[in-house]
C-alpha cells in the first residue's frame, strides 16, 4: 500500500462511507486543508472518531476536544509509537508468515483483530512469523491458537492496568493540581515517556519469576513420572492437583451495607492474605472473580496448609468477614491457562457448602493431608453437593493448635467483631446484636426481618 490514501481507499480500509469522511475532514478531524489524500494515520484516527460516536460522543464535540487538547494525534502515537505500518492483503500476509490463509484467521480471531480481513499491517506479520516455527517444532496448530487467546486475554488485563494506573494517579491528579488543555497533555506526556521505557522491562522480569515458578514445578512432574509416582497422562494437559476455592462468606451483604469504597478495601486485603499463603504453599492463584479465589497445589498438603492459614489470617484481622473454604484432589484437564473437569467442579461444591470459617475437604484430601502436625479432619457424612449425581463424603480440616476468638457477627453486613471492635448493641426480643458501625445500627432497625 502507498504512504497515502486516496478518500476511496481510506473508505475501503475503514469501512467508512466517503460522505461522512468529507465530513470529518472538514471539521479538521483527519486529512488537511491542503490536500486532498490521506496520511496512513488517518485509518487509525478514523476508528478512534467511530469508537467515541459509537460512545455517544458528538463529531463536532471531538473535533472540539481534539482541537484543544490534540488528544486523537496523541493516541494515535501511542497505539503506533513507530508509526502506522501500510496493510498487505490477507493472502500476502498468509505467504510472508508461512501460515495458510486459515490459520491466519484463526490467528487473528484469537488474537482479536476483528478487521483482519480488511488487511494485516506489516507489523503483525512480525509477530505471526513466530507462529510457523513452532508449528515445525511439533506444536498443535490448536493449542498454539489456545496458547494465543491467553496471551491477548492475560497481556489485555496487563495493559488494561497500566493505562488504568496511569489515567487515574498520573493524568487526574495532574488535572486536579489546575492543569488543563495544552499544558495537561505536555504534562502528561513527559510523564508518560518516563514511564514507557519501564513497561517492557518488567513485563519481562516479572514473566521470567513465573517461567522459574513454572519450569522447577515441569521438573517435578518429569521426575515423579521417570520414577513412577505419577503414572503417564491418558491424555494431553492431563494432571494430578489439589484444587482449593476461597471465598467471603458474606461479601454481597458487606458491600451491599457499606458500599463499594469499602468493600474494595476488605477485598483488597483478602487477596493480599491469599496470595501470599498460597504462593508460600507452593501454589498458584488460577483466577479470581469478585471476592472468589481458585488456587492449585502440587498435592492436597499444600492446599490444606495454605487454606489453614488464610484462615487464621482472616480471622485475626480486625472488622474482617469470615471466610470459607473447599479443596479436592485429581486429575484435571489444563485448557488455556485454566483447570477444567468434575474434580475442579467438586472443589467448587465444596467451597459454596462450607459455612463460615469450614474448610471443608474431600476424603482424598484426608487421606493425603492427615499427618499434617497440628491438624485433625473431623467427619461430617455423605452429603449431596448440587450439580453432582453421587453424594461425597465430607471432612472438616480443623487447627488443632489455636482455638478461634469469640467474636460478634454484625447482621447487616456480615462483618465478624471483636469486643473492642463493637461500635454499636442492640438488645431485641432477649437477643444482643453487635454492629460495626452506627449506620449498620440503623439500618437493622429500619427493617430489622431483612436481617434474620
Amino acid at each position: 500500500m502507498a504512504e497515502s490514501l486516496t478518500i476511496a481507499q481510506l473508505s475501503r480500509t475503514t469501512g467508512q462511507p466517503e460522505e461522512r469522511l468529507r465530513e470529518w475532514r472538514s471539521l479538521g478531524l483527519i486529512g488537511s486543508e491542503s490536500s486532498d489524500s490521506f496520511a496512513l494515520k488517518d485509518a487509525e484516527r478514523v476508528r478512534l472518531i467511530d469508537l467515541c460516536l459509537r460512545r455517544g460522543i458528538t463529531a463536532r464535540a471531538i473535533a472540539d476536544g481534539d482541537r484543544e487538547t490534540g488528544l486523537i494525534e496523541r493516541y494515535v502515537d501511542l497505539i503506533f509509537p513507530q508509526g502506522v505500518d501500510p496493510t498487505v492483503t490477507m493472502a500476502e500476509a498468509a505467504e510472508l508468515t508461512g501460515l495458510g490463509v486459515e490459520m491466519m484467521r484463526k490467528v487473528g480471531a484469537a488474537a482479536g483483530f476483528t478487521d483482519v480481513e480488511g488487511g494485516v499491517r506489516e507489523q503483525d506479520i512480525e509477530g505471526m512469523r513466530i507462529i510457523k516455527p513452532l508449528i515445525d517444532i511439533g506444536f498443535p496448530p490448536d493449542q498454539l491458537i489456545a496458547g494465543i487467546r491467553v496471551l491477548t486475554d492475560s497481556l489485555g488485563r496487563v495493559a488494561e492496568m497500566e493505562g488504568r494506573l496511569f489515567h487515574f494517579y498520573v493524568h487526574e491528579r495532574l488535572r486536579a493540581s489546575g492543569l488543563s488543555g495544552r499544558a495537561l497533555m505536555e504534562a502528561v506526556d513527559a510523564a508518560g515517556q518516563q514511564a514507557t521505557p519501564l513497561v517492557e522491562p518488567m513485563i519481562l522480569y516479572f514473566h521470567r519469576l513465573g517461567s522459574q515458578r513454572a519450569f522447577r514445578e515441569d521438573l517435578v512432574d518429569h521426575i515423579a513420572e521417570e520414577a513412577g509416582l505419577l503414572p503417564p497422562p491418558d491424555r494431553p494437559g492431563e494432571l494430578t492437583r489439589a484444587v482449593a476455592f476461597i471465598d467471603l462468606a458474606s461479601f454481597t451483604p458487606l458491600t451491599a451495607a457499606m458500599g463499594d469504597d469499602a468493600a474494595a478495601g476488605v477485598l483488597e486485603r483478602f487477596s493480599e492474605l491469599v496470595r501470599e499463603a498460597v504462593h508460600r504453599w507452593e501454589g498458584r492463584v488460577v483466577k479470581q472473580i469478585g471476592d472468589a479465589f481458585m488456587a492449585v497445589f502440587p498435592e492436597p498438603r499444600l492446599a490444606v496448609a495454605a487454606a489453614l492459614e488464610i484462615e487464621s489470617r482472616t480471622a485475626a484481622e480486625p472488622q474482617f468477614p469470615a471466610v470459607r473454604t473447599g479443596i479436592h484432589s485429581g486429575t484435571v484437564l489444563y485448557r488455556e491457562g485454566d483447570y477444567v473437569g468434575s474434580n475442579v467442579n467438586i472443589a467448587s461444591r465444596l467451597a459454596t457448602e462450607a459455612n463460615r470459617h469450614q474448610i471443608l475437604v474431600t476424603d482424598e484430601v484426608r487421606k493425603e493431608a492427615r499427618d499434617l502436625p497440628g491438624i485433625e479432619f473431623v467427619r461430617l457424612g455423605k452429603r449431596k453437593l448440587k450439580g453432582l449425581a453421587e453424594s461425597v463424603v465430607l471432612f472438616e480440616a480443623r487447627s488443632t493448635a489455636t482455638q478461634p476468638a469469640v467474636k460478634s457477627i454484625d447482621p447487616v453486613c456480615g462483618m465478624e467483631l471483636g469486643a473492642a471492635e463493637v461500635a454499636a448493641r442492640l438488645s431485641l426480643e432477649g437477643s444482643d446484636r453487635a454492629f460495626c458501625s452506627d449506620d449498620c445500627l440503623r439500618k437493622f432497625v429500619v427493617a430489622p426481618e431483612q436481617y434474620a
